[in-house]
């Protein structure tokens, strides 16, 4: 059995990572390493929280020796690593958060990883999972693709091209066998309530505002996040050692209009009449260096491995209505804090 590490896997996008590998590989022992900060919730793995092949470990990427020691103790042989502070606007207020979590978290799992697999790197994968964002800001025209240089505009963006640089310099130094990709929007089950489509589906169910950045007119690629869970587990087993793939979901949308669709479909399944909570809908000021818009050309991934979005948008933003909807304890209890309480009774050690 191999034990593979995934780190973040409380989180949005590796809760679903966790879930499939779990599931699809019982030959794997995952462990899912989180810090519990404010975006993991122990309720994304309850699922699977009672497999054989799964253990849970509480931690911070950003504690050195804590690293080393559980690379020492479970050996691991993959690191599928994910766990990143990801909002924006936090990342405007507490910049160095984001370089500590992004950039020197990374650094240390490079550094045990190296450590470890020395001796012998056959097998082995490091696979680093970033963002559309490093490539900076699209006019209305043209596509990022792979050899799109960097741009970062934020500090969350500048602390996530930092990483992925010192994982292509790991590879090019140290031949450690890595692998990167970067994705668009994701969107879909679980996501903390901090980003558009929870915070608005919510304020939508409460009848409270929904603020939108200056005239709503950024656009973003959206991506089902079942998909991108798909297309990790492709790039993690076929990828060749050194590549990077670029993962979108061919969705692009003015914020404005993503938000007009979502308000529609809130009506018609909350039972209101239509464009009612289209009155929700409020303008504010924008926030500082807000790249005007982002598009994936996902070309290569499927291309060398197959992949591509298993839905349209439409049908991937009804579905996510309808989780949110039939899962309201699911975001109340985020909202309240009693996911704490959650994690301190079934898990009261490190």
């Amino acid at each position: 059995m191999k034990n593979i590490l995934i780190t973040g896997g409380a989180g949005f996008i590796g809760s679903h990572v966790v879930r499939l590998f779990v599931n699809k590989y019982p030959n794997y022992h995952i462990y899912n390493l989180d810090a519990l900060t404010y975006a993991g919730n122990m309720e994304n793995n309850i699922d699977v929280e009672g497999k054989e092949n799964y253990s849970f470990i509480k931690g911070d990427i950003t504690d050195d020796i804590f690293i080393k020691e559980i690379f020492e103790k479970y050996k691991f042989e993959g690191v599928v690593h994910l766990a990143a502070e990801s909002h924006v606007d936090r990342s405007i207020s507490n910049p160095n958060e984001f370089i500590n979590t992004n950039v020197i978290g990374t650094a240390n799992l490079l550094n045990a990883a190296r450590t470890l697999w020395k001796d012998n790197m056959e097998g082995k994968r490091f696979y680093h999972i970033s963002t559309d964002e490093v490539y900076g800001s699209l006019g209305k025209k043209g596509l990022f693709t792979e050899e799109t240089s960097y741009d970062p505009k934020s500090p969350y963006s500048a602390s996530k091209a930092s990483s992925d640089h010192l994982v292509r310099a790991y590879y090019n130094t140290y031949n450690l066998p890595v692998v990167i990709s970067n994705c668009s929007n994701n969107y879909g089950p679980n996501q903390f309530p901090e980003k558009l489509l929870p915070l608005s589906i919510n304020n939508i169910v409460n009848k409270r505002p929904i603020p939108i950045y200056g005239k709503g007119d950024n656009i973003r690629d959206w991506l089902y996040v079942v998909d991108h869970a798909r297309a990790i587990d492709m790039i993690y087993h076929d990828a060749k050692a050194g590549e990077t793939y670029n993962i979108g979901g061919h969705n692009e949308l003015q914020n404005i209009e993503l938000i007009y669709q979502l308000c529609d479909i809130m009506d018609e399944k909350l039972g209101r009449y239509k464009g009612e909570s289209r009155k929700l809908i409020t303008f504010v000021t924008d926030r500082a260096g807000h790249d005007m818009r982002y598009a994936i050309d996902a070309s290569k991934i499927h291309r060398d491995l197959g992949w591509k979005p298993s839905l349209e948008f439409p049908e991937g933003l009804r579905k996510t209505v309808d989780w949110y909807l039939d899962n309201t304890q699911w975001s109340e209890n985020i909202l309240s804090g009693d996911y704490e309480k959650y994690y301190e009774k079934q898990y009261n050690n490190r």
